[in-house]
């Protein structure tokens, strides 16, 4: 095909519709306008958040439930570090990202001149928390550099990625060839001499559990059907919420930050690890030494050697390995479990709730509950872990429970739930909000950033708009990024918003409590937060019991725009 001359703005544009980008989201600005012109001729459709922050988060959330990468688009200098935390979130939890954003031109000196926006090194800025940060130089490469990017999502372990196109290249054009998607990814499978060890490994184990992490997800089917093969019990980290219906009695949910689980882990005599770092912060301390065979599953080859190193390594795509893994257990005549004895609970409004006692009431197959030999099976097993982990939390723990039974009364099956840093998610929504495959939990893991939620959720709306979706989170968090309000307004998306408010940052609060140090700095004045959504062309309303929340949020899923609805601290506790 002839070369053509575009601008590097049409370049842009063109590489992303190649790459099947139809959603993009971004603030437009002085340098990056030329890029503007072209979405909409090129069918790529736009969301304008209230800050660069919330593009980032925007796009990261979309990118979790729509399967397909997130892409972001900043102007020079301060935009770009704006969106910066959200990269470095995105790297955390494994989402692939594209920030597109201008840089200072081809030619210009290293001696800062004052031009707008200046900055010493934007690529070497997101090269800190960024898989790759990549300056073009000629309109051609642009779409080289786009292809990058796709490839890298598509073929190792998804990471957000930062491609800087010099301000006088945008504007000018050259000639560019055609445009060349990422090549296909083809499948990595491990040898079948690693998946027999493992295979042999997990069948012969009295005692196997299943540790699953965000790089799961694609291998929910594989991974239930081997859980009930082996009899083993399963863990998740919180990007792995709900890839085994947490209502099934082989389930433990979100559980590893607790000591009872923990020991647990220890004792096995073999743990299928899959998509999961085994970090501090899936446990919320170091990662226990584990006793028995460590099989570890993932697309990327360094997890092998983080964290707890794995005995048998299977490098590869989590579904693939997952059913070859299924098979190979299944050809040794493995079948020592339930054989689909164990039943589950529908998620959603057929779940049974967890009641206000933290006590969760759960429904075993006949096949599950007893070994044959008088010992505890493995739902049994399960829900005394369950038990013992709701005891060693029930003080801190009790005052969100009711609310979060009267939540996931009123919530879909498919409901997407977005969570900030709070309290009321990590302690609370992780492990006590039950949910299932068709539904998601986004968390803002590892990284820990603070205003994830509210901007998470309109990604999620903008992927998905017939599905409910709501945002949990506290005071604090909301208020990083309060103004995507505005955004949700705007977009007339019915969004519950749900803040438990303590009145500052509870955590922090509370960690300096336990140090014997007098408060600081951590407690705020009142802020009326639902006249606030009103002021913002939204709705607002105060839920001080679990019944008013089921109402209000009940209403706020069928009216157009956000409603922020309130659960006062002092009621919560």
């Amino acid at each position: 095909m002839a070369s053509t001359a575009v601008t590097g703005g049409e370049a842009v544009v063109r590489a992303l519709t190649a790459h099947g980008v139809t959603q993009v989201f971004g603030i437009p600005g002085t340098h990056n306008l030329e890029i503007y012109r072209h979405l909409a001729a090129h069918g790529i459709a736009h969301v304008t958040p209230r800050h660069e922050q919330g593009a980032g988060y925007a796009a990261d959330a979309y990118a979790r439930v729509s399967g397909r990468p997130g892409v972001a688009i900043t102007t020079t200098g301060p935009a770009l570090l704006n969106i910066a935390a959200a990269v470095g979130q995105a790297y955390s939890d494994s989402v692939p990202l594209l920030v597109v954003s201008p840089g200072m031109p081809l030619r210009h000196p290293r001696q800062s001149t004052g031009l707008l926006h200046e900055m010493r090194s934007q690529t070497e800025a997101l090269r800190g928390v960024a898989a790759f940060s990549h300056r073009v130089s000629t309109a051609d490469e642009i779409g080289a550099a786009v292809a990058r990017a796709f490839t890298l999502f598509a073929t190792g372990r998804p990471r957000p990625v930062h491609i800087e196109i010099p301000l006088d290249l945008l504007e000018t054009a050259e000639k560019a060839g055609e445009v060349r998607g990422a090549p296909a990814a083809g499948t990595l499978i491990p040898p079948a001499t690693g998946l027999r060890e493992a295979a042999d490994a997990l069948r012969t184990a009295s005692r196997p559990a299943l540790v699953l992490g965000g790089g799961a997800r694609g291998a929910a089917g594989e991974l239930l059907a081997l859980a009930e093969e082996l009899s083993a019990p399963v863990v998740t980290t919180a990007n792995g919420k709900g890839i085994v219906d947490e209502s099934h009695p082989l389930s433990l949910g979100v559980s590893l930050h607790s000591p009872a689980v923990q020991k647990w882990l220890t004792e096995r005599d073999a743990v299928l690890a899959v998509g999961t770092e085994l970090a501090e912060s899936d446990l919320w301390s170091e990662p226990p030494p584990l006793r028995g065979t460590l099989v570890r599953v993932d697309v990327d080859p360094a997890q092998m050697y983080a964290a707890l190193a794995a005995d048998v390594a299977l490098v590869g795509d989590a579904q693939q390995v997952l059913g070859a893994l299924l098979a190979a257990c299944r050809d040794a005549g493995a079948g020592r479990g339930t054989g689909g004895n164990v039943t589950a609970l529908r998620p959603g409004r057929d779940a049974v709730p967890r009641a206000v006692d933290l006590r969760l009431v759960r429904h075993t197959g006949s096949g599950a509950d007893d070994a044959g030999d008088g010992t505890p099976g493995a739902a049994e097993e399960v829900a005394a872990l369950l038990l013992a982990r709701d005891d060693e939390s029930r003080e801190r723990d009790a005052r969100w429970l009711p609310y979060l039974q009267a939540i996931r009364g009123v919530l879909d099956a498919d409901a997407v739930i977005t969570s900030d840093s709070a309290q009321c998610c990590y302690y609370g929504a992780l492990p006590h909000l039950p949910i299932g495959p068709g539904a998601r939990y986004l968390h803002p893991t590892g990284f820990g950033t603070l205003g994830y939620a509210l901007p998470a959720a309109i990604g999620a709306k903008t992927a998905h708009p017939d599905r409910q979706v709501i945002a949990l989170s506290g005071d604090g968090g909301l208020q990083f990024s309060v103004q995507e309000l505005a955004t949700a307004t705007q977009l007339q998306l019915p969004l519950p918003v749900v803040v438990f408010d303590n009145g500052g940052f509870g955590e922090i609060r509370d960690e300096m409590a336990a140090r014997g140090d007098e408060p600081a700095a951590v407690d705020f004045a009142p802020v009326d937060l639902p006249a606030l959504a009103r002021a913002y062309g939204g709705h607002g309303v105060h839920a001080p019991t679990p019944a008013a929340l089921a109402t209000a949020l009940t209403r706020a899923l069928a009216t157009p725009g956000p409603t922020v609805i309130t659960v006062p601290e002092e009621t919560a506790r």
